[in-house]
């Protein structure tokens, strides 16, 4: 494979404007397909298997019922977005489509475990050993299996004294609703940095975020 394939995210947007079932993740794009019965889901889910065979490129998906999680990345390139993912999304695509499935634009997400420290080398080795994960390219440690949430270190002087946070990374078109509900909860919402993500900080001042792909 090239390097040449290697999508940046203005090409990943383009892509995805022709693909309005996916959207971006962190190292990924994602989608969720909704079918009427269980069964359904189960022979798209063998769709996907068969088109992944086919261009040898796989991606993971998890199936709910009568719901597909799935998320695709080349891993081969260090986890970053590629024609292939898009050639395989597209096919996906066709194939939910024809069975009748529909997407689910508002279940996508991904969460993330933020660690503050001024030492990232003091303690990443530790973090990856408890968890048996392995370091990506970018310093942040993911579990080898796809199921775990991320850890990343978010490297500073002044660590928070709270100095675990989650990040929670939903589509920027579907995020507006989840600010809303928090915002009717008392929460306190910090859009300094938004759309890129929101600080929200609940009643008892643990913090989490609210990320999205918009502006990164």
């Amino acid at each position: 494979m090239s390097d040449n394939d290697i999508l940046d995210r203005q090409q990943v947007n383009q892509y995805l404007e022709e693909l309005p079932e996916w959207r971006l993740v962190p190292g990924a794009i994602a989608a969720v397909f909704q079918t009427k019965t269980a069964a359904a889901a189960i022979e798209l889910f063998a769709d996907i298997a068969s088109a992944a065979e086919l261009d040898n490129h796989h991606p993971d998906v998890d199936w709910r019922y009568n719901i597909l999680f799935v998320t695709t990345t080349s891993h081969d390139v260090g986890s970053q977005v590629t024609t292939r993912d898009i050639a395989l999304a597209s096919k996906i695509s066709e194939r939910a489509a024809a069975l009748g499935a529909f997407a689910r634009t508002d279940l996508i997400g991904v969460v993330e475990i933020a660690v503050d420290t001024a030492d990232v080398n003091e303690i990443s080795a530790q973090w990856a050993a408890g968890l048996g994960y392995k370091e990506k390219g970018d310093g942040s440690l993911a579990d080898p299996n796809h199921r775990l949430p991320a850890i990343w270190f978010q490297e500073t002087q002044t660590p928070n004294d709270n100095r675990l946070h989650l990040d929670v990374w939903r589509a920027h078109s579907e995020s507006q609703p989840v600010l809303d509900e928090l915002q009717q909860t008392g929460a306190k919402l910090d859009h300094e940095s938004a759309p890129s993500f929101v600080v929200v900080t609940d009643a008892q001042n643990n913090r989490f975020c609210i990320c999205t792909e918009k502006d990164r």
